[in-house]
């Protein structure tokens, strides 16, 4: 890793692309665990009324270049009908034990099936079922219902599991499908914020834009970063 990307100040000249300052942070962080889940970010998104609503999700793919982040979620869920209502969106990543903060905002668009599937088979068959068990952001009466259901749809998919559902009873797993209902988000940035904390509050700060153009397939062609420093 380049060790400019990880200085206590960022450099007179600012970068060109600070996605790759964005993606280093993350690569750092996940090699320390900082923290329990260190691909935390926090998502914001506003309905269709312009009402926000912020949850913590898992950034499981930055790619610095084109430029944009994935994370895996139920679509039936509330933050998804959001963003289907309005895709603009806001992530914030903080690591408070490295002084670093990143702020992206962009465009989200669902992922391509096939990385949705891939991502889906690489989970453990816990996470497999529960895609498929649970409905998100939909109420249920009680636990004991929701324990229920999650045995019933289990064993619909054809495996066999414990009451507990803590193990497969028959030690057979078939190959569970990805539910057409769960899958990738993408967002595109069209801004991001880096920030370094700094002595006295005197925290360094650097903000960068540009301009998506969405293409059919819902991939985007972007002009190039221009950026500049913000005040603390």
């Amino acid at each position: 890793m380049n060790s400019a990307y990880l200085a206590r100040r960022l450099p007179d000249e600012l970068p060109p692309d600070p996605m790759h300052w964005a993606a280093a942070w993350l690569d750092e962080a996940i090699k320390r665990k900082v923290q329990r889940n260190p691909n935390s970010m926090t998502l914001a998104t506003v309905d269709s009324e312009a009402r926000p609503s912020s949850r913590v999700v898992l950034c499981k793919s930055l790619v610095a270049d084109p430029g944009y982040l994935v994370f895996y979620t139920n679509y039936k869920s509330r933050k998804v009908a959001e963003l289907d209502a309005n895709p603009q969106v806001g992530v914030t990543f903080h690591w408070d034990a490295l002084g670093r903060q990143v702020r992206i905002e962009g465009i989200a668009v669902r992922s391509p099936e096939s990385e949705s599937d891939n991502y889906f088979a690489s989970r453990d068959w816990g996470s497999q079922i529960g895609a498929w068990a649970s409905d998100q952001s939909m109420p249920i009466a009680s636990r004991d219902m929701l324990m229920q259901q999650l045995r019933e749809r289990t064993r619909a998919l054809g495996v066999n599991v414990s009451d507990d559902m803590q193990e497969i009873e028959d030690g057979n797993r078939p190959d569970i499908p990805r539910p057409g209902h769960w899958g990738g988000i993408r967002i595109w940035a069209e801004s991001v914020e880096l920030w370094i904390e700094g002595t006295d509050r005197i925290h360094d700060r650097a903000r960068w834009w540009r301009h998506l153009t969405v293409g059919a397939d819902d991939s985007f062609t972007a002009t190039a970063w221009r950026g500049g420093r913000l005040q603390p």
